[in-house]
């Protein structure tokens, strides 16, 4: 699946990445470095729950994966892109270190920021678990809700082995799955008006935020709210393209795509 060194790169403005999740078996780590690799770009956000600090807590899992990402985000802060640290829920101990500025191998950690893009328009970028009522007022419920995540990320993962052995791409079934849930659906809609109105509230126009692994991108009330994705079950991200449009790209889907194109091109 990895780029190839004759392919040449996509430009962008500005990339936003987030929930990553390094130190879970979940973590499609691989797939964002293939992603990371395969463009350049002036800015690059990390929008929260990078290192999942709640999974190394109980049992650490870190492997050859885990560091090559991080080797591709340290050498694009050398190479001179900004990259920009937001840390989330789970990777909340950076949070300690701030609100001082502070700076690691090029990489500055801030609580949020605010973004303009090409055509002018500011938008708040934050991780967003600060409007999740479940992570702020009952921190217990969420770990409840974490574990039964993991199960199901372990069951997607045995699902996409037997994909693989079949000769078939990657696909999310746990994302599917959390699709199905009414309940699931209005919390989403909930999050969403409630980030949108922190961005009012600011005078801002817009907002980015990750924290609830469902990529979105649509016009609340005047507001744009765009929500990246993750590395665990969609593998997606924000893009903004130097006339500052914004487009979510869906790294599995368009490898998905790719993948298929090959198999058709194959002789029978």
């Amino acid at each position: 699946m990895g780029s190839s060194s004759r392919t040449p790169r996509v430009r962008y403005r500005t990339v936003f990445v987030s929930d990553v999740h390094l130190g879970t078996r979940g973590s499609r780590c691989d797939f964002l470095t293939d992603f990371l690799r395969s463009c350049t770009c002036d800015t690059l956000y990390l929008v929260g729950d990078i290192v999942d600090g709640w999974r190394l807590k109980k049992s650490w899992h870190w492997d050859a994966t885990h560091d090559e990402l991080l080797r591709v985000i340290v050498g694009m802060a050398r190479g001179g892109t900004d990259v920009v640290y937001i840390p989330g829920n789970h990777d909340e101990m950076f949070r300690s270190w701030l609100p001082m500025s502070l700076e690691i191998a090029g990489i500055r950690l801030c609580q949020d920021a605010v973004h303009t893009t090409a055509d002018g328009r500011r938008l708040l970028v934050m991780h967003g678990d600060e409007f999740d009522s479940v992570v702020r007022y009952a921190k217990f419920l969420a770990l409840l809700g974490d574990r039964a995540y993991d199960g199901a990320l372990v069951v997607n993962r045995y699902f996409n082995i037997v994909r693989r052995r079949l000769g078939l791409p990657y696909r999310s079934l746990s994302a599917w799955l959390k699709r199905q849930v009414k309940g699931a659906v209005k919390a989403i809609d909930r999050f969403e008006i409630a980030l949108a109105a922190e961005a009012r509230r600011r005078g801002l126009d817009g907002v980015v935020c990750g924290h609830i692994h469902h990529a979105e991108m649509r016009d609340i009330g005047g507001i744009l709210y765009i929500n990246d994705g993750d590395w665990v079950e969609s593998c997606t991200a924000l893009v903004e393209h130097e006339d500052g449009r914004l487009e979510l790209i869906d790294w599995a889907e368009r490898n998905r795509v790719s993948f298929m194109q090959r198999r058709l091109a194959q002789p029978a």
